[in-house]
């Protein structure tokens, strides 16, 4: 089994910092993506940023130039640098990982259970 455990988060005023990691745990071999997106538990999520083994990196266009995501492949972690904080960006942030190769085979895609950002104005 793959287990994916964020941190990190919280409560933040408009304008400031938070940072968010995320450690997946289990009999890992690779991963091939990994990255977050964010929503309300039971609704649709919002892609955030992504960043696959070769360290190339994907941002949502509401938060490039605030968000700067950061992958440890030794670890298997990922890590979200959150600057410039708005009140849009309040949601629950979920780690995801995809095409990852474990000691039972290739799973396509696993997520965290979630993380609470709040910024408040």
């Amino acid at each position: 089994q793959v287990e994916l455990v964020e941190s990190g988060g919280g409560l933040v005023q408009v304008g400031g910092s938070l940072s968010l990691s995320c450690s997946a745990h289990g009999s890992i071999f690779s991963i091939g993506a990994m990255g977050w997106s964010r929503g309300a538990p039971g609704e649709q999520r919002e892609f955030v940023a992504s960043i696959i083994s070769g360290g190339s990196a994907n941002y949502a266009d509401s938060t490039k130039g605030r968000f700067t995501i950061s992958r440890d492949s030794d670890r298997n972690a990922v890590y979200l640098q959150m600057n410039s904080l708005k009140p849009e960006d309040t949601g629950v942030y979920y780690c995801n990982a995809e095409t990852i190769a474990t000691s039972r085979g290739l799973l396509p895609h696993y997520s965290g259970r979630g993380v609470q950002v709040t910024v408040s104005s």
